[in-house]
């Protein structure tokens, strides 16, 4: 009797799915987590990890897609109707959040992707941004004395620089939300 042949290119979307995954996790507590240990995690050997990922920045890149396109998903889900000040309290909310969880998958990113690729990753959520920020403008109730993008971006490294502080221990995880609320606010209200 002839045994069929396995279907291939579903074992290898669930081996990628895994990799990735692992990646994902690992990353996301350790920027320097080494590929052996998520070619464990994942359940598969270095030779399969490397077979769909040449180089640790191949894997890399692919879990910061995928943690961005989970982030993505929860930020859709926002509602920004209304008034531009509430709505950016609650897009902060769940974008510090997001932030908070990828502080570490960034960093490794940071460390083996160049500065472009990262920054056009990141396009959806600096749209989003922008679009409330000048809504706000428009509205009268975030200063426009500077220009968005200037505004946008510092917004970025507020989140950035506040995760980087609770990763190292200068900012209590209780406080975190409110002082990234107040800080942008301050900021976008002059």
């Amino acid at each position: 009797m002839v045994e069929p042949r396995p279907r291939r290119r579903a074992d290898a979307e669930r081996s990628i799915a895994r990799i990735v995954s692992a990646a994902r996790t690992l990353l996301s507590s350790d920027p320097h987590a080494k590929t052996d240990d998520i070619a464990k995690a994942a359940g598969v050997g270095r030779m399969t990890l490397y077979g769909h990922f040449g180089t640790r920045a191949e894997l890399v890149d692919a879990a910061l897609v995928d943690a961005l396109r989970a982030g993505d998903e929860t930020l859709a889900a926002i509602d920004l109707a209304g008034d531009a000040d509430e709505a950016m309290t609650r897009l902060l909310a769940s974008s510090w959040q997001i932030v908070a969880e990828s502080a570490a998958l960034l960093a490794a990113a940071e460390e083996v992707l160049p500065p472009g690729r990262i920054r056009d990753l990141h396009d959806k959520p600096v749209r989003r941004m922008t679009e409330l920020v000048r809504r706000g403008q428009d509205q009268g109730v975030f200063r426009a004395d500077l220009p968005t993008g200037w505004l946008v971006s510092v917004v970025q490294y507020i989140l950035h620089g506040a995760a980087a502080e609770l990763r190292a221990g200068r900012l209590a995880p209780h406080e975190a939300a409110d002082v990234v609320t107040r800080s942008v606010r301050s900021v976008l209200t002059g």
